[in-house]
């Protein structure tokens, strides 16, 4: 069927199910489908509408055959399948009417195949068989420009350097821009502005998957997420003060695993807490946006956090980004903030608040609001480098080395001149 994105292996679902009117066509399935390996329970008595009642509670197969017969409008009814079905789900349909329209409006809506009445077992052999062939075949190829999913965390080093502010920018370029099929997962359970950044309730998806991470899917991603536009979709939360954050981590990992497969890119907006309580997070990671401040306690948690990345996270490709830059009131000058981190600052984004103040009243992402600013055009140059693959093919960065600890001598001094006219 058609769906918003793509759709993944196919584990954990059923291979083949039926839904036919008629049990003189039930009966010509069945041999069928045990000859193809397919267990004849599978055939169900009942047309579209059973599979739409069926399917709306449970996954739906890798392969459908369902029966139009009793159906006053199939073009309709079949768009009713397909909000039930899971993206990926090959449907072949049967009917008892002989009409060139139908066939290829039925086609046109996402239908594998259609099939007329009273069915032979050659007839649904082939069309099975070139129905598993089609599931079967790698999604890769399914066009030229198929490109690789890149996951990308970006993390603050402190509260408040703009890491959210950030993550829900990129993820907006991703989905508009470049039109990739993007999911914002934002990972502050309590107090995310990810749906906020976006005008957008947060809904309880992500409060669901980590209650009960076994509900996890493809129908459970589509589903749950709040799509933003027809690239974007989120997963956030706003859980209640009172309700401690109880999991081991496991519905996260489920989560980006899912996100691999339905979509091109993922963002996830990660506290940098959750590096310490859930550290399995990052092991599928791309790219890494280290989002920090001119300030000596930046400057310290972006050392710590660098080392800890080598040492946690290899294959990922690191940026570092100082944003909120305002060069005459800064702590540390640029210089000896990257002569401390020892690495160079990828990108630096300037100061503007007028721009994040219209941001907020639009309703809309900063980087949506405010294009033409040199805050915005540091924002796409960002999302440029994370989309660039051919910088770490291997998943590793040419920069010089990150570790080496922080020369608090050389720095202090610097700061505390800068204090009497803060």
């Amino acid at each position: 069927m058609n769906a918003p994105w793509k759709t993944g292996s196919g584990n954990g679902r059923d291979q083949f199910a039926a839904y036919l009117c008629d049990e003189a066509s039930l009966d010509v399935l069945r041999p069928v489908a045990m000859e193809m390996g397919w267990q004849p329970e599978k055939c169900n008595k009942g047309g579209l509408r059973n599979a739409v009642q069926s399917l709306s509670i449970t996954a739906s197969p890798n392969i459908l055959l369902v029966d139009l017969s009793e159906s006053g409008d199939p073009l309709n009814d079949i768009n009713a399948l397909a909000e039930v079905c899971e993206p990926g789900t090959i449907v072949v349909a049967v009917g008892q009417v002989n009409d060139v329209r139908l066939y290829r409006d039925l086609l046109a809506s996402g239908i594998h195949d259609y099939l007329l009445k009273p069915l032979s077992p050659g007839q649904l052999r082939d069309a099975l068989s070139q129905a598993q062939a089609v599931f079967a075949a790698p999604k890769s190829q399914d066009h030229g420009t198929a490109k690789e999913h890149i996951s990308t965390a970006v993390i603050g080093t402190r509260g408040g350097v703009g890491a959210s502010t950030l993550a829900t920018s990129l993820a907006w370029l991703f989905s508009t821009d470049d039109k990739l099929p993007t999911a914002l997962l934002d990972l502050d359970i309590h107090f995310g502005t990810g749906a906020l950044c976006l005008d957008l309730e947060p809904g309880r998806g992500l409060t669901d998957a980590i209650e009960n991470p076994s509900r996890i899917d493809g129908l459970f991603i589509e589903r749950a997420m709040i799509r933003a536009n027809d690239n974007l979709a989120i997963l956030s939360a706003e859980a209640p003060i009172n309700s401690p954050l109880m999991t081991d981590g496991t519905a996260f990992v489920q989560l980006e695993e899912e996100f691999r497969q339905a979509f091109d890119m993922t963002v996830i907006d990660m506290p940098r807490n959750m590096l310490i309580n859930f550290p399995q997070l990052i092991s599928d990671v791309n790219v890494v946006v280290l989002v920090a401040e001119m300030t000596l306690a930046s400057a310290r948690d972006t050392i710590r956090l660098l080392s800890w990345f080598k040492a946690n996270a290899p294959q990922a490709r690191l940026i570092v980004v100082t944003n909120k830059v305002q060069s005459s009131l800064a702590e540390i000058n640029r210089a000896d903030f990257e002569a401390s981190i020892e690495t160079d600052i990828d990108i630096s984004i300037p100061y503007d608040i007028k721009a994040a103040s219209m941001a907020a009243k639009l309703g809309q992402t900063f980087i949506e609001a405010n294009r033409s600013s040199k805050a915005g055009s540091a924002i796409r140059d960002l999302a440029r480098m994370i989309a660039d693959r051919s910088d770490s093919e291997d998943g590793t960065s040419a920069k010089k080395s990150l570790l080496g600890k922080l020369d608090i001598k050389s720095i202090i001094p610097k700061a505390k001149k800068a204090e009497p006219a803060a």
